[in-house]
């Protein structure tokens, strides 16, 4: 169902970018801007209803386009979702999880020995083959070995990091983090791109912000299409924002990481219409997977939702989701389509006028229609956690399959992905297998996952008698790639990334010691 979103009414400033000799051509292959925020929740937008309302520019962006509320990332953690949304596969199709215990989230720490497999084909690849100029700005997280960098798997141009932004360390037990420009390593993080944890200070937003506007004004004027991938961390902790966003939120850290990186969202918006490319671009926000409740106050927001970052409750897996194409999108758009971040490979294949590979399945659909035309396609969403399936959405209805949040050990310690929400029998601290009888939900009237339909019920028949056979199909053609995220070992850490000899800052390697990885959730 379509519905219409009043405007805001926000008034941008003006951005100073010269248009001059740039014409608009609507006929051209459109560019496409995918911005992947990190452990953003989806109550964390002023238009997703967030009190604090401090989202203007996103606010904006959702009254100029299409809101899609009803969007989900294909896993509760960093790693595997990205693998899925440049693949269009779901983790355990591409090989971003791990087999080392059941059902536990894995990712891409700097010791881990996998990666991005060369037999996937990302997105960003097929569109370099028509033409497309492509680049990361950001986080890539999908393997730090050089054969898993992003130059490799389809991206012209680099500026950011293989890593999350932790540390720092004292390049002894462990490396310090590389900042990448293209194929070589420009510096590390806190020794030569500063992060002061103490205060949560780090100009990193803004400069993803420029490295934005250079490649979209340098492609406009060369009249090639492109395809920007804008993935900023700063709302994954260590929390950090720029010294004028500091202490300007109610909100704390946070907040102050959220309005910098709305402002970065509208600035990067205002250029496009500086250089009268926003008829022909595509911009697509979004977030990795739920807001990191275990953080508390510096964690994102997730009502109404239940659970967060690491569980396959809604509050961990939907996400805050915009689209803006102005002429093609009409705005004030709200869109209750089914979707998923692996959605942006077909639809990105599809608007760029070629095709998917035929040789295997690709779990995205195109959305092409949606934002032409408002036609709707049903669908299944899966939810999974490692290795195993944990639930199904279909229509209104999620099944949950199995349940857990995590370990009473880790409970204990101290780590609660779900404060203040205790379900019995959902929320469990044990790994419930309900396959014979699963935990039906009806996400209307129940948003929160907390009033689960009797099975003795018509209504749960008649849902499970549609949703068993989805399931069953799923999994009865289900062809799992080769775990990538079982081995970790030290020999393998960033200590001496492409270009470190041009900066003398290579490291010595410790001998090898490859042994299974542990993962606690």
């Amino acid at each position: 169902m379509i519905s219409i979103l009043c405007s805001a009414g926000i008034i941008f400033g003006i951005l100073d970018v010269s248009t001059a000799g740039i014409q608009h051509n609507s006929t051209a292959k459109p560019n496409m801007i995918f911005m992947l925020m990190d452990d953003m929740g989806w109550g964390d937008l002023g238009v997703y209803g967030n009190p604090a309302k401090e989202t203007p520019y996103l606010d904006e962006m959702a009254s100029e386009g299409m809101v899609l509320p009803d969007f989900y990332s294909a896993n509760p953690l960093c790693s595997p979702s990205r693998a899925a949304m440049l693949s269009g596969r779901l983790p355990i199709r591409n090989g971003f999880y791990t087999t080392n215990a059941h059902a536990r989230n894995a990712y891409t720490p700097q010791d881990i020995v996998g990666g991005i497999p060369d037999y996937e084909i990302l997105y960003p690849e097929l569109l370099q083959e028509v033409g497309y100029s492509t680049m990361i700005i950001g986080k890539w997280h999908l393997g730090q070995q050089e054969q898993y960098l992003p130059y490799k798997h389809g991206f012209d141009e680099v500026f950011g990091s293989t890593n999350c932004h932790f540390g720092p360390f004292d390049n002894k037990e462990a490396p310090n983090i590389p900042v990448y420009r293209d194929d070589k390593m420009i510096g590390r993080y806190y020794e030569d791109f500063k992060i002061y944890k103490k205060i949560g200070e780090s100009n990193l937003t803004q400069m993803y912000i420029q490295e934005a506007i250079t490649f979209i004004t340098k492609n406009v004027q060369q009249k090639k299409p492109f395809f920007l991938y804008w993935t900023p961390d700063a709302t994954h902790e260590p929390l950090y924002a720029s010294k004028s966003f500091l202490g300007t939120s109610q909100r704390g850290l946070y907040g102050d990481a959220v309005r910098e990186l709305d402002s970065g969202v509208g600035m990067i918006l205002k250029t496009l219409k500086a250089l009268g490319v926003e008829k022909n671009t595509l911009v697509i926000f979004s977030s990795d997977n739920g807001g990191a409740t275990y953080a508390k106050e510096k964690g994102g927001s997730n009502e109404p939702f239940l659970c967060g970052k690491e569980t396959t409750f809604e509050g961990g897996m939907r996400e805050p989701t915009i689209a803006w194409w102005p002429g093609t999108i009409k705005p004030g758009q709200i869109s209750h389509q089914l979707g998923s971040l692996m959605d942006w490979y077909s639809t990105a294949l599809d608007l760029a006028g070629t095709d998917p590979p035929t040789d295997r399945i690709i779990d995205g659909i195109s959305l092409a229609s949606l934002f032409r035309e408002g036609k709707e396609t049903n669908r299944s969403i899966f939810y999974y956690r490692g290795d195993e399936m944990m639930a199904v959405r279909y229509g209104m209805y999620k099944a949950h399959y199995w349940t857990w949040t995590n370990s009473l050990e880790e409970y204990n310690k101290g780590v609660d992905f779900c404060p203040g929400e205790d379900i019995a029998n959902i929320t469990t601290h044990d790994q419930i297998n309900c396959t014979s009888e699963p935990k039906l939900f009806h996400l209307g009237r129940d948003p929160g996952e907390k009033y689960p339909i009797s099975p003795k019920t018509e209504e749960y028949h008649v849902a499970m008698e549609t949703i068993k056979p989805i399931v069953e199909k799923h999994l009865n053609t289900m062809v799992e790639g080769q775990p990538q995220l079982n081995y970790c070992d030290p020999a393998v850490m960033n200590w001496a990334p492409p270009g470190c000899e041009e900066l003398k800052n290579c490291l010595s390697k410790p001998a090898s010691n490859k042994k299974l990885c542990t993962w606690t959730h």
